[in-house]
C-alpha cells in the first residue's frame, strides 16, 4: 500500500501556545496555510512569523494573518522551530544554501512543487528532518487535498506533526515519495479538468436556453454534490452513477455520449501526462 493516513498515538504535538510556525515564502498558499492553522487551534497568530523579499507580500501575511512578517529568513529561523518553505521551485536552492547552518533542530516541510527530498537534504547538514508535502490551491478555503513523504532522518513524531497542520486546511495522506509525481498529476492538475468540467456543463445547458450566470452556479453546485456524496456515502463513482442512471432516462443517454467522446479515457490520460510532467521537473 503506498498511502496511508498518519495515525497513532505516539506523539502529542505541542499545544498552540507551544507551537511556533515560521514561513519562508509569504505568498497566498503560506498565509492559507497559516490561517488554517490558526482556526483549528494549532497556533497563535502572534506566533506565526513570516519572510519574503517582497513588501506587499509581507504586509499581506500580516495583514490577513494577524502574524510578523520580515524580510530575514534567519529571523524567522530564530523565531520559530517548524519551517514552512513555501517559495516558488527554482528559488530552493538559493534559499537553502542561505539557511544550511541555521537549521539545527528545526522541521522543514517544503510544499515547493518537484523538489525532492534528496536534493533538499543535500543543500542541508546531515540529520536535517525534512519533510516534503504536495498540497493543492483549495488549501485557501479549507479544502485542501494533500500527500506528504518523510526524509530521512524525519520521525514518526515529525508525520504526526505534519499530518495534524494539514489536516486544519483539509484532507491529507502519508505516501513513498516516489508517488507523489502521481498525487501531483492529480490534486494539483487536476483542478484544471474539473473547472474545464463546469465550463463545459454550462456551456451545455446555455445552449439549452438558461442564463449563463445561472448556468455556471448550477454546474458549480452539481459538481460539488457530486464530489460530497463519494466523500460522505463511501460508495463507489460507479455506484453512485448506476443510482442515477435510469433505465431508458435521459442520464444514460448523456453517458452515452461521453463514452463515445472519450471523456474517461481523456481524463485519465490527463493524469497520466500530468504525473510524467512532474516527474521530469523533479530530475531537473
Amino acid at each position: 500500500m503506498g498511502f496511508a493516513f498518519a495515525t497513532g498515538n505516539c506523539y502529542n504535538p505541542p499545544m498552540s501556545s507551544e507551537l511556533r510556525i515560521g514561513f519562508i515564502g509569504a505568498g497566498k498558499m503560506a498565509s492559507a496555510l497559516a490561517k488554517g492553522f490558526v482556526q483549528g487551534g494549532l497556533a497563535r497568530a502572534a506566533d506565526l512569523t513570516a519572510s519574503d523579499l517582497l513588501e506587499p507580500a509581507r504586509n499581506e501575511f500580516s495583514r490577513s494573518v494577524g502574524g510578523r512578517a520580515m524580510a530575514s529568513n534567519e529571523d524567522v529561523l530564530k523565531s520559530a522551530r517548524v519551517i514552512i518553505l513555501a517559495v516558488k521551485p527554482d528559488q530552493v536552492d538559493d534559499v537553502l544554501g542561505e539557511i544550511r547552518g541555521q537549521v539545527a533542530e528545526h522541521l522543514l516541510i517544503s510544499i515547493a512543487a518537484g523538489v525532492t527530498l534528496s536534493r533538499m537534504e543535500a543543500a542541508l547538514n546531515q540529520g536535517a528532518r525534512v519533510v516534503r508535502v504536495m498540497p493543492n490551491t483549495p488549501a485557501l478555503i479549507g479544502a485542501s487535498a494533500s500527500a506528504f513523504a518523510l526524509g530521512k532522518s524525519a520521525t514518526a513524531e515529525d508525520a504526526q506533526l505534519t499530518h495534524k497542520l494539514f489536516s486544519a486546511v483539509g484532507v491529507v495522506f502519508q505516501t513513498k515519495e516516489m508517488l507523489l509525481d502521481a498525487v501531483t498529476g492529480l490534486i494539483v492538475s487536476g483542478h484544471a479538468y474539473v473547472y474545464l468540467m463546469i465550463e463545459a456543463l454550462s456551456d451545455g445547458v446555455v445552449a439549452a436556453g438558461l442564463p449563463r450566470a445561472v448556468a455556471t452556479k448550477l454546474a458549480a453546485q452539481t459538481v460539488l454534490g457530486s464530489a460530497r456524496m463519494v466523500l460522505e456515502t463511501g460508495l463507489h463513482p460507479a455506484v453512485l452513477k448506476d443510482m442515477v442512471t435510469s433505465p431508458g432516462g435521459t442520464t444514460i443517454e448523456g453517458v452515452h455520449e461521453l463514452e463515445k467522446g472519450g471523456v474517461r479515457a481523456a481524463l485519465m490520460s490527463a493524469v497520466r501526462v500530468a504525473t510524467e510532467k512532474s516527474r521530469r521537473l523533479g530530475q531537473r
